[in-house]
């Protein structure tokens, strides 16, 4: 069973164009992959971006399970520490209700000191944040009465998933392993590293919790499908060249991630393999090999029109030749 997912970051650098048909294109390809047999979106947080990176996945998800039946949802991640965490959890216990448990929250520290400083969040202090902030989601989705900065509190709706929807913590860090294990909860690292998967299970045993760890593989990539990808690079390559330096620039080089390019051109791009232009005969072959494929349709602020040819391709001929072998 092959694992279908589709990525959206909103990223648009020309943003003061029509950023409504962007996110009403992110509605409409959500439905039709719905309707295809695409079993999930992925859905990201930045703030402060010049060229729109998404800041509203939490919305985004739930304007997605407005529209959807079936597909899941993925925040990799929600950035905790930049949020009021009572209204997080009654956010995300509202959206695990509406949707019957579809949705996954990776759980994040973030690691840029703008986001921190916009938001009016403590950057020097925010392993300790973040710990505040996981105990308290935690405590509020029981649905009983706990201690919350001095005062008894209880927050109500309690959420559908028992005994709290789906989340984990996201961390290429020791920190971030030991938060996870403490608190029972999956590991997700943002890169292949399997050193830090088994010093989490290390601190799993430790702790006497048990968890697992969701880790990309060390090929990890980007999938937009196109007839002639030779073509598609030619015209639209400056689009996953935008995209990918800007997610280069935002981290410093202690920062490990499976997308993380040091390419200086388009052509660069290409040759890495993080962004692939591929046939739709190409990414059956690339999905059935890996387990799971991404695609990525609105990238770097692709024309919607573009996106929806990539869409219609995995819509129309990647989805039925994978779902065809369930």
């Amino acid at each position: 069973m092959v694992f279908t997912n589709v990525r959206f970051n909103m990223v648009d650098p020309a943003t003061d164009g029509d950023m409504g048909s962007r996110y009403r294109a992110m509605l409409d390809m959500a439905a039709f992959g719905d309707e295809r047999g695409l079993a999930g979106i992925s859905l990201e947080e930045h703030h402060g971006a010049a060229n729109g990176w998404s800041p509203t996945p939490l919305l985004n998800a739930g304007m997605i399970f407005a529209r959807t039946q079936r597909l899941m949802v993925s925040i990799s991640a929600l950035l905790l520490p930049l949020h009021e965490p009572i209204r997080v959890a009654e956010d995300i216990a509202v959206l695990d209700l509406v949707s019957g448990g579809r949705l996954t929250t990776i759980f994040g520290l973030g690691y840029r000191p703008s986001e921190y400083a916009l938001l009016d969040k403590d950057w020097e202090g925010r392993g300790k944040l973040m710990d505040e902030c996981l105990e308290t989601v935690l405590a509020a989705w029981t649905g009983e009465p706990f201690e919350f900065r001095g005062e008894t509190v209880q927050i109500r709706p309690k959420p559908a998933t028992q005994p709290h929807p789906m989340v984990l913590i996201g961390g290429t860090s020791r920190p971030a392993a030991r938060r996870a294990a403490r608190h029972g909860l999956p590991l997700f690292p943002a890169a292949h590293l399997p050193e830090l998967e088994a010093y989490y299970y290390e601190k799993c045993t430790e702790y006497g919790t048990q968890g697992f760890c969701m880790m990309p593989s060390p090929t990890q990539s980007l999938v937009f499908v196109a007839d002639d990808p030779d073509k598609t690079w030619a015209e639209l390559g400056e689009h996953f060249f935008h995209e990918a330096q800007t997610y280069a620039s935002w981290q410093t080089s202690d920062i490990k991630s499976a997308v993380k390019s040091a390419a200086t051109s388009p052509d660069e791009l290409r040759a890495e393999g993080i962004y692939k232009v591929l046939t739709p005969t190409d990414a059956v072959g690339e999905a059935r090999s890996s387990g799971a494929i991404t695609f990525h349709p609105l990238v770097g602020g692709m024309p919607v029109d573009a996106g929806w040819e990539c869409m219609n391709l995995v819509g129309d001929q990647v989805l039925p030749a994978l779902t065809g072998e369930a």
